[in-house]
């Protein structure tokens, strides 16, 4: 997710919460029977059917192939994402805060999670990725500077003896610490310097292992946000029907 593209999801998906909230403040019983809130709520539901429509475009693969030849699949992803903010906003004014039933509140309920829960995977996940690829680039530069000093140590073995001194962990400590003063970062001693850059891959190398644990656990993630998007689209089928059911009032 691109930086203009987190900050204006950020900010819609802040404004439904806003609208949301509103039933704090407001309530109009009529408006969601009206003409405008039936166009409103119609508007809603066809935008909160882009997303299903981008999972069956990304599964089924003669599908894929198909409709990729057009758009790419980073563009339907696109679309996926403001669509599935836009047309809970649109559905939350269509309802004008009248969560008087069940189906109604369990309706506005599933679809806060359904948007809540793909905006902060999808956030987290690009900075998983992001700061997995950025701490492997860290990792290759140190991996490159330890390979000099290891050099350095091998052609002069007295140097080597110096490292008896920088076993213990406080020692260890001050060795990180003097490397990370860029003054004098290539004038210490090349067996503090090995020392921390050790210390600092292994860091990285811990440091990168969890952030891929986290983002392999990141695919339950996906797995829930798409079964509850599923009972999402059954409440809202069941709101559709209970509607046509009950009579089309705004048409009256």
């Amino acid at each position: 997710m691109k930086e203009r593209e987190r900050i204006i999801i950020t900010a819609l998906v802040l404004l439904m919460l806003v609208f949301w909230l509103g039933f704090l403040f407001h309530r109009s019983p009529r408006f969601a029977g009206s003409v405008w809130g039936g166009v409103l709520g119609v508007s809603g539901a066809v935008l909160m059917l882009v997303p299903l429509a981008y999972l069956v475009v990304k599964r089924v693969k003669i599908l894929n192939r198909w409709i990729t030849r057009f758009v790419s699949m980073r563009t339907l992803l696109t679309w996926h994402i403001y669509a599935g903010v836009l047309g809970p906003i649109l559905v939350i004014i269509h309802s004008s805060h009248k969560f008087d039933s069940t189906l109604g509140i369990a309706l506005t309920a599933m679809t806060l999670i359904v948007v809540l829960s793909g905006f902060s995977g999808r956030y987290l996940l690009t900075r998983f990725s992001q700061t997995i690829r950025e701490k492997r680039e860290t990792l290759t530069q140190l991996d490159i500077q330890y390979r000099q000093v290891a050099t350095d140590l091998a052609s002069d073995h007295g140097q080597i003896s110096m490292l008896r001194p920088f076993s213990g962990l406080f020692t260890r400590w001050i060795a990180d610490r003097l490397l990370l003063q860029e003054e004098i970062q290539q004038e210490s001693p090349a067996p503090v310097r090995a020392l921390a850059l050790a210390d600092a891959m292994a860091e990285i190398e811990y440091a990168i292992k969890m952030h891929e644990f986290f983002k392999t656990a990141f695919t339950w993630w996906l797995r829930f946000h798409i079964t509850i998007a599923f009972v999402l689209y059954g409440l809202l089928a069941l709101h559709v029907w209970a509607g046509i059911h009950f009579g089309l009032r705004w048409f009256t």
